[in-house]
């Protein structure tokens, strides 16, 4: 059973016996491409009070219909938003930003990052999700360190958010799904509403100055019509109803989810930057891991990618760093493309693979997805580490 079962379950069901979700609103958003200038029109919803004169209230979890569809037999408005993620002006003022929030700092890029900043001289204040083995890293580090404060954080208790992030000038943004079968489509509900909570949170704080959203190469590569494209890039959008069909949830809850949260960012003037990584591999990786439903279509296509921790906590930090940087980065440090590769991981998630790649398995598959836009940001990165 996994560690996130018991918050799971929860969350699920909603805090005070699971009350009645705000009025639902589907938004309508139009995503336009820099290179051909066509636009894909998607549709999804997210809760949402109908009048606005005061911050969106926090949103309790409660099992819907995860069709997301327009079959939905309610009477609901419609509003238009053109979102143009990769072609947006950075707005991003230079001031202290010393003082950051990592959240959720109890998963292992959390507490990667949580260990990076404190070494690059910044006040962190770590978001736990989860009580367990992380809190107790946490605590080890807190007492060590007076610049780390630590807070109890519910993604469905907004008051939490709002407290972990005041004062702070920038958040880091993750949620880690459960590594096992138990993510299924629920999930994705519970992705896209924590998403929506953790933005409108830091809609409230004026201290923040840009959100750093952790999502998904799943985010990007999924759709009907994938081996059409010469390369894949940020550009690209993962298609909701293919993802549905071929029950690919965490494709899914990261696609929903990120459309949210840009959404929202954009609505509220949130400053935000979404970091879209590879598969994390480490000794914690195995074949249950959701992002590895797929796993051998993207090898074909040539879109399966590894990010290794450092690099990953690097590309955050440099993305938050940067004044020029905006929209969305892909990220991830090898391309799954040679047989020897595909061995190698498939050993990884699963010792009892083969050793060897079969012999009608010894070609080599074209890359066709590309890092540029990171690689570009990155150049001048400062990878500095403060001595106390």
């Amino acid at each position: 059973m996994s560690r996130w079962q018991p918050g799971r379950s929860r969350w699920l069901e909603g805090h005070h016996g699971a009350p009645t979700p705000p009025p639902l609103m589907f938004l309508a958003l139009a995503y336009h491409t820099a290179v051909n200038y066509s636009s894909l029109i998607f549709f999804f919803y997210i809760p949402r009070p109908l009048s606005n004169p005061s911050p969106s209230p926090p949103l309790a979890c409660t099992p819907l219909s995860l069709s997301l569809s327009l079959s939905l037999s309610l009477s609901l408005s419609l509003s238009l938003l053109s979102l143009k993620v990769s072609v947006m002006a950075p707005a991003f003022v230079h001031r202290d930003r010393n003082t950051v929030c990592v959240m959720d700092a109890s998963c292992r890029l959390g507490i990667s990052l949580v260990r990076r900043l404190l070494q690059r001289g910044c006040t962190v204040h770590a978001a736990s999700y989860h009580h367990g083995e992380s809190s107790g890293v946490l605590k080890r580090m807190c007492s060590e360190n007076r610049r780390l404060k630590l807070f109890q954080a519910d993604p469905f208790d907004y008051q939490t958010i709002v407290d972990a992030v005041k004062g702070c000038s920038g958040l880091f943004y993750t949620f880690e799904p459960p590594q096992d079968e138990s993510y299924d489509e629920l999930m994705v509900e519970v992705e896209v509403r924590a998403a929506h909570n953790v933005v409108e949170a830091c809609a409230q704080v004026d201290t923040i100055e840009r959100v750093v959203f952790t999502s998904s190469v799943t985010a990007v590569v999924w759709k009907e019509n994938r081996k059409l494209a010469a390369d894949v890039d940020e550009r690209e959008w993962s298609e909701p109803n293919f993802c549905r069909k071929f029950k690919l949830w965490h494709a899914l809850a990261k696609t929903l989810a990120e459309k949210t949260a840009w959404a929202l960012a954009m609505d509220r003037g949130v400053d935000m930057v979404s970091v879209n990584a590879g598969l994390l591999t480490g000794p914690e990786i195995s074949v249950s891991n959701p992002y590895l439903k797929g796993a051998p279509q993207m090898y074909e296509d040539g879109v399966l990618v590894t990010v290794d921790i450092d690099f990953l906590v690097d590309a955050h930090i440099a993305v938050y760093e940067g004044p020029s940087a905006y929209g969305r980065y892909l990220c991830f440090s090898n391309v799954v493309c040679r047989p020897p590769d595909a061995v190698k991981l498939a050993q990884l998630v699963s010792p009892d693979a083969p050793s060897s790649p079969q012999s009608n398995e010894l070609k080599v598959i074209a890359q066709r997805i590309q890092n540029k836009k990171l690689s570009k940001l990155m150049v001048d990165f400062d990878v500095r580490i403060q001595v106390e």
